[in-house]
């Protein structure tokens, strides 16, 4: 998904592009505008504005330095507005530079994250080159493979052509996201979204009584056995489990996960690759090509979105993602207006061996649909095959060519639904790539994912779910429990809110599709509305979020890369915030 405003991309083509810019300009943009808003160094709070010639600077005397900036609004009053910053007068123009100056100002103890975000800088540089190079390529694939028009990509299997298309869209909040680190460019052609590549995984045999399984429903026919494989074990069978093991995890991580649970004499790698698989937007979850309404969620030994936001898959997580889906099924049970608009995929069937490289979720699609279109809010405001916005297709198919109708249709039922949860007192961590859009001709419906990462106020779930709330012990993170209303505003906030509804309205201004005030009077009043229907329990959203002078912001550079947890006080690197104005309120007098 895009940022509010979009730096002109050197790599967009057709009736959509901006003025082309380097990569270099362009990450550098996003960088110095991700460490303005996050208030790095003092860059926002110790920062007094300086109108000079060419436009306003922000000055940091006491440091010596100097940013050319322009109005944002969206998540921070500023944005960079030239691949510029001066020190002690002078300008510098590379981002090699621009991050070499600001970590000479850092704190000696913060010197190791200034160096992993310099490295995640030239990998992500690196990175946007080959997507340069490469895309319209992929496009041609994409057209060979499901057509010409997004708007047609229906199925499960067509499904992965959109996830292709957003992995070559930069994060709204994190500058490197298209970094990934330590993967060579080969490895990223043979297995990222971006490139649509097919590859089959390695398969691992561990004792039976060493795998904890958890779900009810059989395994998929395709599963292995270990003698399907080609492994001659003793006990046979039924004495020993298979696991997935994506390819870029074998090798020295793999080996190090089975020395770290005892298993390295006890497990058996199969030397045969098997089954074939497709990457979705996330990488480390791959569909299986010949049954693709299923997806393996497998551990990665890597990271994005900051050096501490590693891709593994922690034992926990599938507990809490299992438990997650049942309680957001059990308020659906209970809102019968929204049957059958709200779509969930069965997270019940996991399987790990007590280490975070070493687990697997096996992820179910609902059925029904084959015939429909289904696109990850990522992937709206990305360049389809010809130039024009994904976005742009789908208005064509399904809403009379307005992309506003499109938007509204969206926020209606997407706000109805989260703040619905909201009443009963929980709040998702439903971002842009784990909702998606799902268009037929029975109209708009959504389809989520991935809820290991909830916030719920205990007193207000017991008092509307009653003995279907449930207990504790059902999850594993103790953080996903409290007794107060801010964690769950600020998730509302910062994910449903900037993430899948914001950046939407910044993004369709920015790319001339409305209005920027009107796409946010749509989303103030389609907000208002589904606030107001939830009655008093909205109270807390309504002060937090419609009527706040400012707004939690993600402060995801500085708690994921540049400081340790100790430093930055992150409890959770994906829930750390500093704030923003409030782009929400209503046009009146200054507040």
């Amino acid at each position: 998904m895009s940022t509010a405003r979009p730096a002109p991309d050197a790599n967009t083509t057709g009736p959509d592009s901006f003025e082309p810019q380097s990569a270099e300009a362009q990450l550098t943009l996003r960088v110095l505008s991700a460490l303005l808003r996050e208030d790095v160094l003092g860059l926002r709070s110790h920062s007094r504005p300086e109108d000079r010639a060419d436009g306003r600077w922000l000055v940091l005397p006491e440091a010596g330095l100097a940013l050319p900036v322009a109005t944002e609004g969206f998540q921070c009053e500023y944005a960079a507005r030239r691949p510029l910053l001066e020190l002690h007068g002078t300008g510098l123009t590379s981002l090699e530079a621009v991050v070499a100056a600001l970590a000479g100002l850092s704190e000696d103890e913060d010197r190791p994250g200034w160096a992993a975000f310099t490295e995640e800088c030239r990998q992500t540089l690196a990175t946007m080159e080959l997507h340069r190079r490469s895309r319209a390529e992929v496009h041609t694939a994409l057209t060979d493979l499901y057509g010409a028009d997004p708007a047609d990509w229906t199925g499960p299997a067509a499904a992965l052509g959109h996830d292709t298309l957003a992995a070559y869209l930069d994060h709204p909040v994190y500058p490197t996201a298209r970094g990934r680190a330590g993967l060579t460019e080969q490895q990223l052609r043979s297995y990222a979204p971006e490139f649509h590549p097919a590859f089959e995984l390695r398969w691992l045999a561990l004792p039976a009584g060493a795998v904890t399984a958890h779900g009810d429903r059989p395994l998929p026919s395709w599963w292995p056995t270990p003698s399907w494989l080609g492994l001659d074990l003793d006990g046979g069978d039924a004495a020993w489990a298979t696991l997935p093991v994506h390819p870029l995890t074998v090798g020295a991580p793999l080996a190090e996960a089975l020395r770290a649970t005892g298993l390295a004499d006890r497990a058996v790698l199969a030397d045969r690759p098997y089954l074939t698989v497709v990457p979705t937007l996330s990488m480390r979850t791959v569909a299986v090509a010949d049954d693709p309404a299923r997806h393996l969620k497998l551990p990665l030994a890597t990271a994005t979105l900051g050096r501490l936001n590693r891709r593994t898959i922690k034992p926990g997580t599938l507990l809490d993602g299992a438990a997650g889906q049942r309680l957001v099924e059990a308020v659906l049970a209970r809102e019968p207006r929204l049957a059958g608009r709200i779509l969930h995929a069965d997270e019940q069937s996991w399987a790990h061996a007590g280490h975070e490289l070493l687990a697997v979720l096996c992820r179910r699609y609902p059925a029904g649909l084959d015939r429909a279109v289904t696109v990850p809010l990522a992937a709206l405001l990305a360049p389809a095959p010809g130039g024009r916005l994904v976005l742009d297709h789908l208005a064509d198919r399904y809403y009379g060519g307005d992309p506003l109708a499109l938007y509204d249709a969206l926020l209606e039922l997407l706000l109805d639904w989260q703040t619905t949860l909201f009443g009963y007192g929980i709040a998702l961590e439903s971002h842009q790539q784990n909702t998606s859009l799902v268009l037929d001709g029975d109209g708009l419906r959504l389809l989520y994912k991935d809820d290991d990462g909830p916030r719920v106020h205990t007193g207000r779930l017991a008092a509307t779910l009653g003995e279907q709330a449930p207990a504790r012990e059902e999850f594993d993170d103790a953080r996903i429990f409290g007794t107060d209303d801010r964690p769950l505003t600020d998730l509302f906030t910062t994910i449903t809110g900037h993430l899948c509804t914001g950046a939407l309205a910044f993004g369709l201004a920015a790319h001339g599709r409305a209005e920027l005030t009107d796409t946010l009077a749509l989303l103030r009043g389609r907000l208002t509305e589904a606030v107001d229907r939830i009655g008093p329990a909205g109270a807390p959203l309504r002060t937090a979020l419609l009527d706040a002078g400012r707004l939690p912001v993600k402060a995801m550079v500085t708690a994921g890369t540049l400081l340790g947890k100790q430093r930055s006080g992150a409890t959770d690197i994906n829930k750390h915030y500093t704030s923003g104005p409030n782009y929400l309120l209503a046009p009146g007098p200054a507040r």
